[in-house]
């Protein structure tokens, strides 16, 4: 069995439905951008449907994938704790729904709801472990191993079938959002990309990435 990245921390029905009740449901095309980076907090998402990417652009062009959040995720709640500007944008990776809940309600109900609380902070603190074990990770593994296991966490993950294969998985990513969520350049990226394509576990187009054989893309990732 395939061993990748832990499954969301999600919250309960419980709470999902106290977000649901403070809050108004919206919707996003794909490429539309629900947070810009640098903005002031307005509000969190319930992501209920769809998927969203939060990404980083660096001055000089280098764009670091931050993150996959899917349904039952919160995405804009850090900011809205602390109160700092945006430290990410975060953009539909296609139709998405959800319920968008302004900053002082949000926190309004943090201060009421005690569990509520709780869990958003676990939910912070799981996210913060994960980062650092990328970071970690990163150091110690070859860029290969790296770009195959961003690959599979993302398949398995967020990953959607082309109903061609059941172990086809599809993967909207860039090769710049790739390099940034592997740490390292684009040119490597594109290297390992080649030799996974060579190997028949993956093809690639412009903005996506299919998924043939996750087990051989773990075979890959160095774990």
């Amino acid at each position: 069995m395939i061993e990748h990245e832990a499954p969301p921390l999600l919250l309960t029905e419980a709470e999902t439905s106290l977000i649901r009740g403070a809050g108004r449901r919206r919707s996003w095309r794909g490429g539309e951008v629900l947070f810009a980076e640098g903005d002031i907090p307005e509000g969190v998402v319930l992501i209920e449907a769809g998927v969203v990417k939060a990404a980083s652009d660096a001055r000089n062009g280098y764009t670091s994938l931050l993150a996959v959040r899917g349904p039952g995720e919160l995405v804009g709640e850090l900011a809205c704790i602390d109160g700092r500007p945006r430290s990410a944008t975060v953009i539909a990776m296609r139709e998405v729904r959800g319920t968008a809940v302004a900053a002082d309600r949000f926190l309004r109900l943090l201060a009421e709801n005690g569990p509520l609380a709780l869990s958003v902070t676990r939910v912070v603190s799981v996210r913060l472990r994960q980062a650092n074990r990328l970071r970690a990770l990163q150091g110690a593994l070859p860029t290969t191993a790296r770009v195959a296991r961003v690959l599979l966490d993302l398949s398995l993950g967020h990953g959607t079938g082309d109903g061609r294969s059941q172990t086809d998985r599809i993967v909207l990513v860039s090769q710049a959002e790739l390099a940034g969520a592997a740490g390292t350049s684009r040119e490597s990226v594109v290297r390992a990309l080649r030799l996974l394509q060579e190997s028949r576990l993956i093809t690639t187009s412009r903005g996506r990435i299919v998924v043939h054989d996750p087990e051989g893309i773990d075979r890959w990732s160095g774990r």
